[in-house]
Order: structure tokens, then sequence, then C-alpha cells
């Protein structure tokens, strides 16, 4: 196939990294701060107040110059020890992220898996931990990026906190799109990252971390020196906030515009613009008799997934999309390869940005064999937007 076309007007359309509004490129592009500077002091600590509406807690955010990986990483790093039990609930590559970290800190690891494509069953994870017996920690998932699958982790809190344990959930991808109430459902500790949902660029991991999880780490501070909970905490609690390390400043720089455009917009009005998308893309998928891989869930909001037709070899749909139409989506992922195409709309995204992107998957179905009338994945997705008597236009 030739090259790209350089002039061809891109679209990224992946669940990681995602759009950046102009508000926050343009907050990157100031002259470097010096981060023990009153100017950018006052930003972190806007930027850590912010955060809380995000997370919907009363807690401390803590902020990592990381990718969310690196705040997956320091909760495992606090709160496993090694020879000592914890539960992994996964149903996809991310949630098995929790079992390859679980296993480098040498935790004693007992793995529920739901298999890729379902939802973490709450009963199925009470009979795991009341067959593991003693665990402390549970790791699960919200939204698992691989599949769109959402599961739902106020019931897992609950499961896990009826046998003592703390649950830790794995929201890089759901924070900001889907509900996530963490204070309200009881979720210890809630981690994610600066590049899905929350409008900026990859860099920033963030651990939402309560008392009982904080005082849970203390009592073993040995294992771990960056991502340490305590020195973090002891930092973002003082007047004014400082960061034991050397913050990515233009990252905050950018993070603080897009918190300034979700509560411009206000999180349920951005809560229900992806419920929006979500809907409008999986009509779109259906329209055309595609198969949608996992649940036809109203709550999957971030990604949604399909099964590429049979007969058509699974990454010559993301690739001819990107390479010939402009337009960027995921192939599957691990033993999802080849197998499915994932379609993102988590994070600065609207109505047309779909319609484009179903166009441009007809586009690439029709030619790639598969017999479909186009226009009518787009139809459908405009008659949801119709419907929904909502602009199809910009955040806020």
């Amino acid at each position: 196939m030739a090259a790209p076309n350089p002039y061809v007007k891109r679209y990224l359309m992946t669940a990681g990294p995602t759009p950046l509004p102009p508000e926050v490129e343009l907050a990157m592009a100031q002259p470097m701060l010096y981060h023990r500077a009153p100017a950018f002091i006052e930003v972190y600590a806007r930027v850590l107040e912010r955060l809380r509406g995000v997370f919907r807690t009363e807690n401390d955010v803590l902020v990592f110059a990381s990718s969310g990986s690196g705040a997956m990483e320091s909760a495992v790093a606090n709160l496993v020890r090694p020879g000592e039990r914890c539960v992994v609930a996964s149903c996809g590559k991310f949630g098995e992220r929790w079992v390859e970290l679980c296993q480098a800190f040498g935790g004693e690891l007992v793995h529920y898996d739901a298999g890729w494509g379902n939802k973490v069953d709450p009963a199925e994870l009470d009979a795991t931990l009341a067959r593991a017996g003693g665990a402390r920690v549970v790791f699960t998932t919200l939204s698992e990026t691989s599949t769109g699958v959402v599961n739902d982790v106020r019931a897992l809190a609950d499961v896990a906190h009826s046998h003592g344990a703390l649950i830790c959930v794995d929201a890089v991808s759901g924070l900001g799109a889907v509900p996530c109430e963490q204070d309200e459902w009881g979720l210890d500790v809630v981690v994610s990252g600066s590049q899905k949902a929350l409008m900026a660029p990859p860099g920033l991991g963030l651990a939402s971390v309560n008392e009982r999880a904080l005082a849970y780490a203390a009592e073993q501070p040995a294992g771990r020196y960056y991502f340490d909970w305590a020195r973090t905490v002891k930092g973002q609690r003082k007047d004014p906030p400082d960061s034991p390390f050397t913050p990515a400043v233009s990252l905050i720089l950018g993070l603080d515009a897009a918190l300034a455009l979700i509560e411009e917009e206000g999180l349920e009005r951005v809560l229900e613009r992806h419920r929006l998308l979500g809907r409008a893309t999986r009509a779109a998928v259906k329209a055309l008799g595609l198969e949608l891989f996992g649940p036809d869930d109203d709550g999957a909001n971030v990604v949604t997934a399909m099964r590429v037709p049979e007969g058509i070899e699974g990454a010559r749909v993301p690739k001819l999309m990107r390479d010939k139409y402009g337009v960027t989506i995921a192939g599957g992922q691990g033993k999802l390869k080849g197998k499915i195409a994932r379609i993102a709309h988590c994070g600065y995204f609207g109505a047309f940005d779909i319609v484009t992107t179903i166009a441009a998957l007809e586009m690439t179905l029709s030619e790639l064999g598969y017999e479909l009338e186009l226009g009518s994945g787009v139809a459908a997705a405009q008659r949801v937007f119709l419907e929904a008597g909502v602009p199809a236009g910009r955040v806020a």
C-alpha cells in the first residue's frame, strides 16, 4: 500500500492519547516556569483542587510525572507486600497489567479472570475472596480499554469491603467519561492518567487515595521511593503545596486548562456527552451489520469495540482508515489482535468526529469487500444526535 498522504486531514479516534483542545495546546506553549516560583505553585494548587472535583472525592489526588501505568504501579508499590495475598479481578489487557504489577512486587496473587469482553461479576469476586481467605487488597478496572467493557465498581467495592479488603480501581480511561463517584461508592484508591478523557497529553499519573489506604500503606514503608504515597502527600499538603520531585510543569499547565474546560461544561454534561457519543457509535456499528464485542451496554461510553467481519484481515481496517482516509482508530490488543476494531469517544470529541469516523469506516469496509449500504451507519449516528436535541460541537 502507498505511503500515507501527508495532505489528508487527520482525525485521532483512539482511547489515548486523545485530541487536545486548543486551550490546552496554548497553555503548554507558555514560557517554562520554575516549579518553585509562585506563578507555577498557584497553578499546581488549582490543579490539585480541580482534580478532586473530577474524582468526586475529598481525598488527596497525588500527581506523578508518569503515564497512567505509573499511577497503577504506585498503588501496587504501596499496597502489595511480598508474600501477602492480593486479588486481581480482570476482564482484559489492562486488568492483566494489575496481575503483572502484583507479581513484580512479590504479592501472593489470586487472579479472577472474567474473560475478555465480559464484565467482572460481583458474585464471582465474592466467591474468589472467600476461597482466597485473608486477601487485603483487590485490584480491578473501571473501563477496560482493550474491550470497551465498563465494570460496576460500586458493587465490586461492596464485595471487597465485606471481606475486609481495600479496593483499588484503574480508571485511566474511564475517569471523566463514565461515572466514578469515589467517595460515595467507597473506592479506596482510584488511579488515572492525563491522556484520555481528561484531554491532556500523556505524562501525568494520578492516584486518589483515601485515609484507610494511606494508613495501610504506612504500615510497610519499604520497597518504594519515587512512588511513595507518604512522600507525595507530605509535599502536597504543605501550604502552599509542593512536589517532592520536579513536576512536569508544561503538562500540569495543560491539565489546568483541560480541567477548566471540564468545569465550564460541567461534569454531568461531560458524562452525558460521552453517553451520547457512545450511543451513536454503537447505533452506527449495528446499522452496518457489524457485531459489537462485549455487552451492548449504554454505560460503555469510553470506546466501542466491534468484531471485524469474516474474510477481512483485521489489521487492514485501522491501517486503511489511517493511511487513506486520515482517521486513526485502534485495532485489537493481545489475544484480540486482528479480531476487533475500536473507536474511541473519550475526551475532546463531538458528534461530527463520530460521523466522520463512521463515514471512513464505511468506505474502508466497502473497499475491503464487505457488503454494506454506504451512509447507513452515518445515518444511524445522525438520528441519535438529532433525537437527543443537542448541538453536535466542541467541548463547552
